[in-house]
């Protein structure tokens, strides 16, 4: 009996340091969770990740969506969610068209509003394609994501005005692309408390851990940059360095086939980056430019397909309504086990005060040191009870910051373009973007702005 007597008082001890440092085994409290955008994919799996909190027994869903046609399945998915989670009895779930009717009260805002839906999408690609700039997703850079923030940045802007009146405290966990353009104007015009969440880097990983066949409870990694195109820049598995590992590993052509485009910026840059082949692409001047490098670098879907985005949104939301109809009808279940996404755990920390690190979109707020102080990068954050605080990450290797910077300054221009409705702004951002200037000159650039303006005013009003 004496081993399990020291190991009786051992949890003891464990509990009441714990209870002095103010931790939380478990939350305590209801807790109010507002979705904007609750049409998006992101509900189902957000929603149980939320309810998989230990202590999470009571609390509220609020859902808003101004697509009654999405709004109605998505309450009763949630409730169908709350219901097999064994929930029942602690959520309730309640929908609305208007915003302000519900966020009076919320502890947390995830927000994954999609701005005039699918409507834009072959606007955003085709007449780019015209003047020789070809994107794969074009949801977050180049013409594509420029256009994405001008009719999607002014809806948010409006968005934290009411959580600046109605929950000045919350906290608005952002989905919504495009994420560094979306942050920085919220930032620069906004005191709400919001941070960008995507799961590239944590996706980006395992990926690595699979690429090199180690385990992954095995790898040590650091990470930083800006979104979709933030570095790993430690690589370790028991002090020893992995990237000799990666480089070998990428001369299997089954595993260069797999992600051609990072694989060649690593042997080139040094360094792997979070976001998919065809995604990063966009981002640099090298490899979407002419035909043949397109033929030589890009690959299907993900890996570079051209205007993979624009055919295939529109039917990823079709499948995502099919499913959900399916669950309903008890055609299919729900998949009830905890993600990756970070959402559920800002709020468990910030609930039970156990810190949990996260890579978010915030403010660089000398950050990482040899990047523009007045932007958004993505870097380790510590999350508890004090709410989500960035870790100083020091310098990117100067390559690295150096297309990090680039970026930056087209989304400088862009998020400036929104706040303030200017199409000059607009064409001068796109003027910047590293595609967009490898491609085309500076008058063709505006010639191209305004034509989207015009295919898309509807959209844009104030433009």
């Amino acid at each position: 009996m004496p081993e399990k007597d020291t190991e009786i008082k051992g949890h003891a001890a464990h509990v009441k340091v714990a209870e002095n440092l103010g931790i939380k085994d478990r939350i305590d409290r209801p807790v109010k969770v507002v979705f904007l955008g609750a049409g998006s994919m992101f509900l189902e799996p957000l929603v149980k990740d939320v309810l998989s909190i230990g202590g999470a027994d009571e609390g509220e869903f609020a859902l808003v969506d101004i697509d009654a046609d999405r709004l109605g399945p998505a309450e009763v998915l949630t409730g169908l969610v709350i219901e097999r989670m064994g929930k029942g009895g602690g959520w309730t779930v309640s929908a609305t068209a208007e915003r302000r009717e519900v966020l009076a009260g919320a502890d947390y805002i995830i927000n994954c509003i999609e701005v005039s839906g699918a409507d834009c999408v072959r606007f955003d690609n085709g007449i780019p394609l015209r003047y020789g700039i070809d994107q794969c997703i074009g949801d977050t850079t180049g013409p594509g994501g420029l256009f994405k923030a001008l009719r999607t940045v002014p809806v948010f802007l409006e968005v934290l005005a009411d959580v600046e009146e109605l929950c000045p405290s919350a906290w608005v966990l952002n989905y919504t692309n495009p994420m560094s353009i979306m942050c920085l104007a919220a930032d620069r015009a906004s005191s709400a408390k919001v941070v960008g969440l995507c799961h590239s880097v944590q996706g980006t990983s395992h990926v690595l851990a699979d690429y090199m066949d180690v385990p992954y409870s095995e790898i040590v990694w650091k990470c930083a940059g800006i979104n979709h195109l933030a570095w790993f820049t430690e690589l370790t598995r028991n002090g020893e360095d992995l990237y000799p590992l990666l480089l070998e590993r990428s001369n299997d052509p089954e595993i260069w086939e797999a992600d051609p485009i990072r694989f060649d910026i690593m042997r080139h840059f040094g360094r792997f980056v979070t976001e998919s082949s065809g995604h990063f692409s966009e981002y640099v001047p090298y490899y979407r430019k002419r035909p043949e490098l397109i033929k030589e670098y890009c690959r299907s879907k993900f890996r570079g397909q051209s205007g993979f985005y624009a055919d295939s949104w529109p039917q990823w939301r079709k499948d995502c309504d099919q499913c959900r109809r399916d669950i309903i009808a008890g055609e299919s279940e729900p998949k009830l086990e905890r993600s990756w996404e970070y959402a559920s755990f800002i709020i468990e920390a910030m609930e039970t005060n156990r810190p949990f690190i996260i890579h978010g979109s915030v403010p660089n707020t000398d950050l990482i040191t040899n990047l523009p102080s007045d932007g958004v990068v993505e870097v380790a954050c510590v999350v508890d009870r004090r709410g989500i605080t960035p870790t100083h990450f020091g310098r990117l290797e100067p390559q690295l910051a150096a297309l990090c910077d680039a970026n930056m300054r087209m989304f400088d221009l862009a998020a400036e373009a929104c706040i303030h409705r200017s199409r000059d702004l607009a064409a001068q951002a796109l003027m910047l973007d590293p595609l967009t200037a490898a491609v085309c000159c500076p008058a063709e650039i505006k010639q191209m702005t305004e034509e989207l303006f015009k295919a898309e005013k509807d959209f844009l009003p104030g433009f």
